[in-house]
C-alpha cells in the first residue's frame, strides 16, 4: 500500500477545524428528542459556559419533551416537522413556560429543519435519523456553518453533492467510530496513514452461519448485546449494514480509497476504531460504550469537554477480542463497498431499499436474510447509478423512491413464495 497524497483535503480533517472560534459556541440541534438530541442537551446542560442552543427541531412525536428542551435552554426558536403538531406544541410550551413569559417562535413543515440550519448559529448538529436529514446538511455547509453530522444517511446518500458544498474540515462526524478514526489521525500526517479499521460489536449474531440466522425472529435482532439504539439502527447492526454505511463514510469523510478500509469484529466495543500508520503503528480510540465522546467531539473540538463520558477502570481486569468478519454471513460490508464504488444514486438506492427491508422484517414481512437479498436485488436492478456532477437532490430522491417501491415489490414476492 502506498501513501496517500495530500491534495485534496477530508472533508473532516482534525488537523483544520473549519471557522475554529474560542468562547462559548452558539448551536443548533436538529432532531433533538431523538438519542442523540437529548445526549447533546445533557452535554449542554452540565457546561453552560461552553454552549448555548439557540434552536431546536424534531419530527413532532413528543411534543412534551420538545417543550420542556426549549424551556431548559431557553431557546429563540423550535421546528417541527408535522404541522399537525403545531398546536400540542404550543399547549405544551403555554404549560412549561406560564403565562408570563413570552413562547419562542415556532417552525413547521418539512422545510423548517433545513430552515434551521442555516441560521445564525456557530454549529449545527444534525441528529435526524434518515435520509430526510440531506437538506438540512446542505443547507449548513451551504450557510458556512461547521457541521457536527450525526446523520450519516444524508452523507451516504448525497455523497458528491455534500462533498461540492463542505469546505475542508467544516464537517466532525458524530458517531463512536469516526469520532475514533478522527481523533486518532489527529496524531500523525495524512500522507503516512496506511489504512483506516472500522470495528464492529458484531452484533446479536456474531459467530453465526447464514443458514443458522434464516430464522431469527424481530426480538432476537432487538437485543443488542452492547449499545441500546432505535429498531432500525439495532437491525443493521445485526445485518452489519451499519459497518457498510460506515465505511462509505469513511471513504467520503477522510478520502481514503476503500480498498484501505477494513472492518473488524469487536465484540467489547470498547475500541470504537484504529488507524495503521505506514511506520506500522496503529492508533487505537477507546472508551466504555457512551455517545457522550463522540458528541462533545463534534460540537466542541478542538477543544475536549471535561467528563464528557466516563473513563475505563483500569484497577479491574477486562479482555479485549478482535475476530476477522464473516464475509458471508454478513455479506452487506461488501455490497456497501460496491455502491460506494459506484457512487452516484447507488449508495441513496442501496440505503433506501435497506430502510424498507429493515420495516418488512420488524413487521413480520420478511425473514431476517431476506434483507440483504431483496437489497441486494435492488442494487443489482438499479444499475449504472446517476453520477458525476450532475446529480441533483432531484435524482437522489427519485432514485430512493423508486428503491423503495422496489423493494417492497420484491419484499412481498418473497414472502408470498415462503408461504406457498
Amino acid at each position: 500500500m502506498g501513501a496517500m497524497s495530500d491534495s485534496p483535503a477530508p472533508l473532516a480533517d482534525p488537523h483544520l477545524v473549519f471557522d475554529a472560534v474560542e468562547g462559548r459556541r452558539d448551536l443548533v440541534i436538529l432532531g433533538s428528542t431523538g438519542s442523540i438530541g437529548t445526549q447533546a442537551i445533557d452535554l449542554v446542560l452540565r457546561n453552560p459556559d461552553r454552549f448555548r442552543v439557540t434552536a431546536l427541531s424534531a419530527a413532532g412525536g413528543r411534543v412534551g419533551l420538545l417543550a420542556e428542551q426549549a424551556r431548559l435552554l431557553k431557546v429563540r426558536t423550535v421546528a417541527v416537522a408535522s404541522p399537525e403538531a403545531v398546536p400540542a406544541l404550543r399547549e405544551a410550551l403555554r404549560h412549561e413556560y406560564g403565562t408570563a413569559e413570552p413562547l419562542p417562535e415556532i417552525l413547521a413543515g418539512p422545510d423548517a429543519a433545513t430552515e434551521l440550519a442555516g441560521s445564525d448559529c456557530h454549529t449545527v448538529l444534525n441528529g435526524i435519523t434518515g435520509s430526510i436529514g440531506l437538506a438540512p446538511t446542505l443547507a449548513a455547509l451551504k450557510a458556512g456553518r461547521t457541521l457536527a453530522l450525526a446523520n450519516k444517511e444524508s452523507l451516504i446518500v448525497g455523497g458528491p453533492l455534500v462533498k461540492a458544498l463542505a469546505a475542508p474540515g467544516q464537517i466532525i462526524p458524530v458517531d463512536s467510530e469516526h469520532a475514533a478514526l478522527f481523533q486518532a489521525l489527529a496524531a500523525g500526517k495524512r500522507a503516512d496513514v496506511r489504512r483506516l479499521v472500522v470495528t464492529a460489536s458484531g452484533g446479536p449474531f456474531r459467530g453465526r452461519t447464514r443458514d443458522e440466522l434464516e430464522n431469527v425472529t424481530r426480538e432476537q435482532a432487538l437485543a443488542h448485546p452492547t449499545w441500546a439504539m432505535g429498531p432500525v439502527i439495532t437491525v443493521n447492526s445485526a445485518t452489519l449494514v451499519n459497518k457498510g454505511l460506515e465505511v462509505i463514510e469513511a471513504h467520503l469523510l477522510y478520502d481514503i480509497p476503500f480498498d484501505r478500509i477494513e472492518v473488524v469484529v469487536h465484540p467489547q466495543s470498547y475500541v470504537h476504531s484504529m488507524v495503521e500508520y505506514t511506520d506500522g503503528s496503529t492508533l487505537a480510540q477507546a472508551t466504555p460504550p457512551d455517545m457522550g465522546g463522540p458528541i462533545a467531539i463534534g460540537l466542541g473540538w478542538p477543544q475536549r469537554v471535561p467528563d464528557a463520558a466516563p473513563a475505563f477502570d483500569w484497577t479491574k481486569a477486562s479482555s479485549w477480542e478482535f475476530f476477522p468478519l464473516d464475509t458471508e454471513a454478513f455479506p452487506s460490508v461488501g455490497l456497501a463497498r460496491h455502491v460506494g464504488t459506484l457512487g452516484g444514486t447507488a449508495p441513496a438506492v442501496f440505503n433506501a431499499a435497506n430502510e424498507e427491508c429493515v420495516d418488512a422484517f420488524l413487521d413480520g414481512r420478511l425473514a431476517f436474510n431476506g434483507i440483504m437479498d431483496t437489497v441486494t436485488a435492488v442494487v443489482n436492478e438499479h444499475g449504472t447509478p446517476r453520477s458525476g456532477t450532475s446529480l441533483t437532490v432531484a435524482d437522489v430522491l427519485e432514485a430512493e423512491t423508486w428503491a423503495r417501491t422496489r423493494a417492497r415489490e420484491l419484499s412481498a414476492k418473497a414472502t408470498a413464495e415462503a408461504r406457498a
